[in-house]
């Protein structure tokens, strides 16, 4: 199910710019009981993303009409929300006045079978750009991740980035966090990787339970040191991570009460 502009099952025309350069910006969302959570969170980072693209930012109340009209009757699923620089302009360069173009798509919730004892990841060899223009915002061009994911099979259940310095960044499509004593810390995205909702929310949560959060660097050798590591994003919530490559992790109980605060709606 699709809506390009408004139009059930329109056309993509040949000449836009999110297809011909990956101009545009995205958010994958959750549907539950017709509802969208969360999106006002959602719709700042897009329209963040759009500011930094040059986009002219889309109106939010024609966007919204169209999604509730989509997602009415939905009792869970995933939304995808896209907004492109829309049609024109002579090469790369942005054409003075352009209208923005949304594409709104539905899709089944995923099934997923997940221990309860946390997931396996691996460390991928694909690397990050720092590029602090793009840094935090969800564009169109996702390869790094794209081009990660395509390093192994069905398992393990995800993919760690690194940056051009050898630090973890994110995950495939997660963020990542990681527990040293009483303290949550999460890479540094000021220079790569997407700025997650569920890592702002889990974040926000920890500050007004009293959480010491940190955020910072991480090499390889500090995350497998850590007392307990996970990965988060608005479908999955929180994934304790049991083992990272062949070193297995503990299971830190500062990562169970995250989880319990996400799975309450706490944050």
């Amino acid at each position: 199910m699709g809506v390009v502009d408004g139009v059930e099952n329109g056309c993509l025309p040949l000449d836009d710019r999110g297809l011909a350069y990956g101009h545009g910006v995205f958010e994958t969302m959750e549907i539950a009981s017709g509802r969208v959570p969360h999106w006002a969170r959602h719709w700042r980072r897009l329209t963040r993303g759009c500011a930094r693209l040059g986009i002219r930012q889309p109106d939010e109340a024609r966007v919204r009409a169209t999604v509730e009209r989509q997602v009415a009757g939905h009792p869970r699923a995933v939304l995808k929300l896209l907004v492109t620089a829309g049609s024109g302009g002579a090469g790369y360069r942005v054409p003075a006045h352009h209208s923005p173009r949304c594409i709104v798509a539905i899709r089944p919730w995923p099934q997923r079978q997940i221990p309860d004892a946390g997931v396996a990841v691996r460390l991928c060899a694909t690397r990050l750009p720092f590029d602090a223009r793009l840094a935090g915002i969800k564009h169109l061009n996702r390869l790094h991740s794209v081009l990660a994911r395509a390093e192994w099979g069905d398992t393990p259940e995800e993919g760690l980035l690194s940056d051009p310095d050898g630090n973890i960044v994110e995950g495939t499509m997660s963020n990542v966090f990681w527990v040293e004593g009483d303290t949550l810390l999460s890479p540094d995205l000021s220079r790569c990787g997407v700025a997650g909702i569920m890592r702002e929310r889990i974040l926000e949560w920890a500050e007004r339970a009293g959480i010491a959060t940190s955020i910072a660097r991480c090499p390889p050798a500090r995350l497998l040191a850590a007392d307990g590591v996970f990965v988060c994003n608005s479908l999955i919530g929180v994934w304790p991570v049991a083992r990272v490559d062949h070193q297995g992790l503990p299971d830190a109980a500062l990562i169970r009460r995250v989880q319990s605060a996400v799975s309450r709606g706490a944050c």
